[in-house]
């Protein structure tokens, strides 16, 4: 672990960690100088991903934006990045295939591959200036099933989403985006540091109603979704434990 991944934790730690990530954070004045997070979903015509294993791969190349050293100090994402944490934090799940899905490969960002499901997390950025690759892409769409649930890997965070909200495949891939990040902000360097190089791997799992209390308690992180799409405001959707 560098000099540099512990400076990138802390700054990870201190705009989303418990103490400012509820803190008042306001709009721009003007809507198209939002900043967010566009996540690109990998959903082919033809033998479509497992939704547990696609969200896998959005929680993990969400994180692995924030921590690439790209962020860094004097790296080329350090500001992008730096300013969509330091705001109210939005990220945006859009479908592609084919063509659509290699020329999102050269968008910045990162893309992760979890049991063949494909997602690339793209370095944040003014919702107005969108590239032309992304902005294309359909916002709502293709569904995924629900899955059976996957046994929890030894060692990995697990990631359990609110089953009970109904959300869709691409509310559910920006939650499990933000809860990513909310643990790493509360874990350990040394903790993130194994994570990372474990290509920040987890386990996501839909939690109905009876598992959704018992899993509760247990969480070390809770996410509370803002209300602007599918749930209401305050609207509990995933909770990490590590």
């Amino acid at each position: 672990m560098t000099a540099g991944f512990e400076q990138q934790h802390a700054q990870l730690a201190r705009l989303c960690g418990p103490a400012t990530r509820f803190a008042a954070r306001t709009d721009p004045e003007n809507p198209a100088d939002i900043l967010a997070m566009q996540i690109v979903l990998h959903i082919p015509k033809q033998q479509l991903p497992r939704r547990s294993a696609l969200l896998a791969a959005a929680a993990a190349a969400s994180i692995a934006v924030c921590m690439d050293e790209r962020v860094r100090d004097g790296g080329e994402w350090q500001k992008p990045v730096s300013d969509w944490m330091a705001a109210r934090i939005r990220k945006v799940a859009r479908r592609a295939r084919g063509a659509q899905w290699k020329a999102a490969q050269d968008v910045p960002g990162v893309t992760i591959e979890v049991e063949g499901a494909q997602a690339r997390a793209c370095v944040p950025g003014p919702v107005g200036a969108l590239d032309s690759r992304i902005k294309r892409l359909q916002i709502s769409g293709t569904e995924l099933e629900r899955d059976e649930l996957p046994s929890p890997a030894e060692g990995l965070p697990v990631l359990s989403v609110n089953a009970s909200l109904g959300m869709t495949v691409g509310k559910e891939a920006a939650q499990v985006g933000h809860a990513a990040m909310l643990l790493a902000a509360v874990l350990p360097t040394e903790a993130v540091s194994v994570w990372a190089a474990q290509g920040f791997a987890c386990t996501v799992r839909e939690a109905d109603e009876e598992a959704w209390r018992r899993l509760l308690p247990e969480a070390f992180v809770v996410v509370r979704d803002a209300g602007f799409t599918e749930v209401a405001p305050g609207s509990a959707t995933v909770i990490a434990v590590p």
